[in-house]
């Protein structure tokens, strides 16, 4: 089964909006900015507690989730 890459440059750029930077934003979630950098570039992959968190920190809503996590990498 081929795995599915997800595009995530859309959440990038709402961290960058809400948070300045990857790094502000990885304090936050109380993780790496590495481990950040990992799950966004695809080496390793989003839990759901880390959707869960970022939706919260971001204000991201339930009809937006899609557009944020889920739009695969062409």
């Amino acid at each position: 089964m081929e795995r599915v890459v997800f595009d995530y440059s859309k959440l990038d750029g709402k961290i960058t909006e809400r948070f300045k930077n990857r790094s502000n934003f990885a304090h936050a979630m109380g993780i790496s900015k590495g481990a950040l950098s990992n799950k966004l570039n695809g080496v390793s992959r989003l839990s759901p507690e880390d959707m869960f968190q970022a939706m919260k920190l971001l204000e991201i809503t339930g009809d937006e989730v899609m557009s944020y996590f889920f739009t695969p990498k062409s």
